[in-house]
């Protein structure tokens, strides 16, 4: 992915290089920050990973420990992206103001839902996003010229899809224009085929691979979690660009018992009792 030098003087990706990349159909590995930690951001963000999702829907973190994280990511080479924990105007446009080059809304399942979170995001008369530039971070507290006017170019707007219902849907939300990409979370969405807990169960992986040709036929990109590397190349083949392959706070948790599993203690069992 090309990198740009953000307005900060970091080494960030910006919008406009991850439209062009999204548009030249790279594949590109992304990163779950959900510990709330900027010292985990700051770990993450140099492992290599195109793209780091800042989860605030599952995540113990909180308003300044995200705003740590955004400030750390700017000097990594990495796209950022904020996973909102509702659909609501007031938070997107917040999150938008604190300086999120990329938002992840979550559970979309209509055009109707599609519709009103772009209009979310744009300022008026295009949309309902309040206006308050002075006050904003992402206008470097209007020292950005014509941010206001060209407010909509420096970020990307992704619509995750989780549910039957924006299955049923999916066409109709690919085509609401200013959404750039569709995100598939396969765990909601086995728990919504009423296989809760069993995302690669074989029904759930072939509703992910017919989402994945649904998105990609009407121009958009897609992308899907995938934390089984098989998993993530076989939707990789099959034209997903956007991949969630691990997280960090699954990452340590993992890597910990794994480690202590490797090293045997007389009289004691791996989870550590005798």
């Amino acid at each position: 992915m090309p990198i740009h030098v953000s307005d900060t003087g970091g080494t960030a990706v910006d919008a406009a290089a991850w439209r062009a990349a999204l548009a030249a159909g790279e594949v590109m590995r992304g990163l779950w920050l959900a510990s709330g930690s900027d010292t985990a951001a700051e770990i993450l963000g140099g492992a290599g990973a195109d793209w780091i999702i800042i989860d605030t829907e599952h995540s113990v973190g909180s308003p300044d420990g995200l705003l740590a994280q955004l400030r750390v990511l700017e000097a990594a080479p990495v796209f950022t992206v904020v996973r909102l924990g509702s659909r609501t105007p007031r938070e997107l446009g917040y999150l938008l103001d604190l300086g999120a080059r990329g938002l992840m809304v979550p559970m979309v399942e209509s055009a109707e839902d599609a519709r009103s979170i772009v209009a979310a995001t744009r300022y008026p008369p295009g949309g309902v996003r309040g206006v308050g530039g002075g006050f904003a971070r992402a206008s470097r507290w209007n020292r950005v010229p014509d941010y206001l006017t060209n407010a909509e170019s420096t970020f990307s707007l992704i619509a995750q899809v989780e549910s039957v219902a924006g299955l049923e849907n999916l066409t109709a939300i690919t085509a609401v224009d200013g959404i750039d990409a569709v995100f598939v979370g396969p765990a909601d969405l086995a728990g919504s085929m009423g296989l809760l807990g069993r995302p690669r169960d074989p029904r759930v992986r072939s509703a992910v691979l017919g989402a994945i040709e649904t998105v990609r036929a009407a121009g958009k990109a897609a992308g899907v979690n995938a934390f089984d590397p098989d998993d993530a190349m076989a939707y990789a083949e099959a034209g997903a660009q956007l991949l969630g392959v691990g997280a960090d706070v699954t990452l340590l948790a993992q890597g910990a018992t794994a480690l202590l599993e490797r090293v045997t203690v007389p009289g004691r069992t791996s989870a550590g009792t005798t």
